[in-house]
């Protein structure tokens, strides 16, 4: 039988139990037939013998040769996948509409359906503001906190409030853009991950993500309620919010803990809201467009003999493949995924891939190129003296980075802040113009009218090193045999949108697959995650991106398990530190699926049991201290509540756990009492 580290129960009361409770050893759950062939697992007498720890219920796992035990459980039964799909979907509540909101790196936005007209799909109305010749059916994700730290406005009303303010009075604002990549980029994610304001100041990421989600939402009813006639109650909307689907499970459960901070949904309606990955809502898009709404890149040939008015998806035939890119403001997310008809579900071929390629990293090429001409130290400087006006310039630097083509013959012009030029004089004691003739940088030139020309081959050279990481990231990808043999390539996202991109694609793919950008490439993800909303179980298999599993005890075997593992108690040879695997990474799992295990506590009247959960991005694992394994979390199960009258003296916990979601989820079940049990699975707070 597999054990694993986490008892933690005295001496004294053990035995009392164990000699109570003696005959329940003999019970079926223990018999031969529940261990797998071959298997050498203790028994539960010697499991529970061995694990004998003075420590409290709740000491933290080290090392079983160092701290035996963790929370106080045995398993009673081995793990193993069933097809049990009805016994973890609840029935769903019925709700007037789906809001998907699109928290985006540079924009977000949010658009809503009626239930009962799925296929009429509402754009936020258009925003206040923006930039000319940019699309503002989104707005900048961008915050403004006033100095007291309160929620002042979002998106362009935060972006020109904060132009606005003088100088010095800017500095004790606090105003915050691009802050999603931070979940990203962060290894240690928590709920007290900082931020940093443009004016270096720090503040909790949880409540800018929170303050962010409560202006959607509020937004959102608003438009609601003035469309219906009559105010629109929260409960009657099934809330949606996209993620990149390369986050790992921590920022994904930050966003539901901002979302619950925001008053979206409370945990006892966790149901409400859905994660949804944004390469997943932009294939469920893709796949309803009409022909006459896309733009075909590739020299492939369409198949002949449809209209404008056939969507993509009649195109397709039993098995077909297609590849989605979603090139956003922060990611790229790569995704496969297989057509089954006719009910049009799809199916995950290879687990997301992706990477920190969007457009910011032409923005860091154009900081690069200030640091060379100006100097890095002026550079840093200016954005903490000057942090409105630095805010100025990159969005002067966007405007014209959306201009450049491959086919542009004339200069791209800049305009730099008056405050830029007046710093940097006061700075470095000459002009920024006599900074460009020293820098050596002959493809950038100075504008008597104040402004930085730059020719085509200069800002194309800023687009060169992202989008070459997107083409060698999608050239590994169509190496996988699964991806060969692909049919469509949608190019999707923000960053679709740059001509340079798509060239860039066109050229590299285009003989292979089709290559199809819809003509509202900006909203692609958006109206997605409402169809994604309206039908979360489109998505019928996906893939693991890692490996589970936990920590266990096996029987100690000469020959096949390392001498430095061995752990020798009361005569009886363990082997320690055994990866007792739940999933593998890259194993297609099928939404509803669930992986069993059931569980028992040390003593009867144990009220929280807490396994700790660790991750590989390998599936060949042996052992939680195998290289790439780490813990990542944390399973809790609370038992408070499910305890009668009679407390039987070895009562079994039944977990089921789904990994074919977005989101891990586990369910649990006290066997004799029939009671759920409460659970909680932490990649957070572990």
């Amino acid at each position: 039988m597999i054990l694993p580290f986490w008892l933690g129960l005295g001496l004294a009361h053990f035995v009392s139990w164990l000699c109570r409770g003696c005959s329940a050893w003999r019970s079926k759950a223990m018999q031969p037939s529940f261990l797998p062939p071959g298997s050498a697992h203790a028994t539960y007498k010697e499991a529970i013998l061995f694990f004998l720890s003075e420590t409290a219920p709740t000491s933290a796992y080290s090392s079983p040769a160092r701290s035996l035990g963790d929370t106080g459980i045995t398993p009673l039964s081995p793990s193993h996948i069933v097809n049990d799909t009805d016994s973890n979907v609840s029935e769903q509540q019925a709700f007037l509409v789906v809001v998907a909101i699109d928290f985006g790196t540079t924009s977000s936005g949010y658009a809503y359906s009626f239930t009962k007209e799925p296929e009429c799909i509402h754009v936020m109305r258009r925003w206040e503001g923006g930039d000319p010749g940019v699309s503002n059916q989104k707005t900048p994700t961008t915050i403004l906190l006033t100095p007291e730290r309160k929620f002042h406005s979002f998106g362009y009303a935060a972006r020109d409030f904060y132009h606005d303010l003088d100088p010095n009075e800017a500095k004790q604002w606090l105003y915050l853009e691009k802050f999603k990549m931070k979940l990203h980029t962060t290894g240690d994610l928590t709920m007290d991950t900082d931020l940093t304001a443009a004016n270096g100041k720090k503040v909790k990421a949880l409540e800018i993500f929170a303050y962010a989600l409560q202006y959607f939402k509020e937004q959102a009813l608003k438009e609601l309620s003035d469309q219906a006639g009559s105010e629109f109650e929260n409960s009657d909307v099934r809330w949606v919010i996209t993620v990149p689907a390369i986050w790992k499970q921590p920022a994904k459960q930050f966003m539901r803990q901002a979302a619950y901070q925001a008053g979206l949904v409370s945990p006892e309606n966790s149901e409400q809201l859905i994660i949804a990955l944004e390469p997943e809502a932009a294939s469920i898009y893709c796949r309803k467009l009409r022909l006459h709404q896309m733009i075909e890149l590739s020299s492939k040939a369409a198949v002949n003999g449809y209209s404008g008015s056939d969507t993509v998806g009649a195109g397709f035939t039993q098995g077909d493949k297609y590849v989605v890119v979603d090139s956003g403001g922060g990611t790229v997310d790569l995704t496969v995924h297989q057509i089954r008809l006719p009910e049009g579900h799809l199916k995950e071929l290879y687990k997301a891939t992706g990477g920190p390629y969007g457009s910011l990293g032409v923005d860091y090429e154009f900081e690069k190129l200030l640091y060379k001409i100006f100097g890095e130290d002026f550079i840093e400087q200016f954005k903490i003296k000057r942090p409105a006006a630095w805010v100025d310039l990159m969005i002067a630097f966007e405007s014209r980075k959306r201009a450049a083509a491959p086919d542009r013959t004339n200069p791209l012009n800049i305009t730099l802040p008056f405050s830029f030029i007046d710093y940097y004089k006061k700075f470095r004691g000459h002009s920024v113009e006599h900074a460009l003739r020293k820098s050596n940088v002959d493809f950038v030139k100075w504008s008597s009218q104040g402004m930085l020309r730059m020719s085509p081959d200069a800002m194309n050279a800023l687009f060169k090193p992202t989008i070459d990481s997107i083409i060698e990231h999608l050239r590994d990808l169509f190496q996988k045999p699964e991806v060969s043999t692909v049919k469509f390539l949608f190019l999707v996202g923000g960053f679709a949108e740059a001509p340079l991109l798509q060239q860039a694609v066109q050229a590299a793919f285009g003989d292979q697959c089709r290559i199809i950008i819809p003509q509202d490439v900006g909203l692609t993800i958006l109206k997605g995650a409402v169809l994604f909303g309206l039908d979360p179980a489109v998505i019928k298999v996906r893939r693991s991106p890692l490996t589970y599993g936990v920590g266990v005890l096996n029987r100690y075997v000469e020959g096949k398990h390392p001498p430095e593992k061995l752990l020798v108690k009361d005569g009886t040879r363990w082997c320690t530190d055994v990866f007792d695997k739940f999933i593998s990474a890259d194993q297609s799992v099928a939404l509803g699926e669930l992986v069993k295990r059931s569980y028992t506590p040390a003593k009867p009247s144990q009220l929280v049991i807490v396994i700790n959960i660790y991750s590989s991005e390998h599936d060949n694992v042996s052992f939680i201290t195998d290289p790439g394994v780490k813990k990542c979390g944390t399973l809790r199960l609370d038992l408070t509540g499910t305890s009668g009258t009679a407390v039987p003296a070895r009562r079994e916990i039944q977990t089921l756990m789904q990994f074919g979601d977005t989101e891990i989820k586990a369910t649990a079940i006290d066997i004799a009492t029939s009671k759920s049990v409460k659970v909680g699975i932490d990649f957070l707070n572990y």
